[in-house]
């Protein structure tokens, strides 16, 4: 007998009241998992070379070097 087939046999023995709490449990630890991430296989790699990114970055703000105003106080 499998452990998904002892789960049932045990569950369908006890009360609906602990059966929701059985219920709560499950949920509980699949909510616990860690949830499923995009892979690094899914993006499209850029090659190491200079430029090879001029057709994704279409804008870059003319004081993008500037210093932040928030940044301040660890200058």
């Amino acid at each position: 007998m499998s452990v998904l087939d002892l789960i049932a046999l045990k569950t369908q023995q006890l009360p609906p009241e602990m059966q929701q709490e059985v219920l709560h449990f499950v949920e509980f630890l699949n909510n616990k998992q860690p949830q499923q991430t995009n892979n690094a296989e899914d993006f499209p790699r850029l090659p190491n070379i200079r430029g090879a990114g001029k057709q994704y970055i279409t804008y870059v703000a003319d004081d993008f070097d500037a210093p932040l105003e928030d940044l301040k106080e660890y200058m």
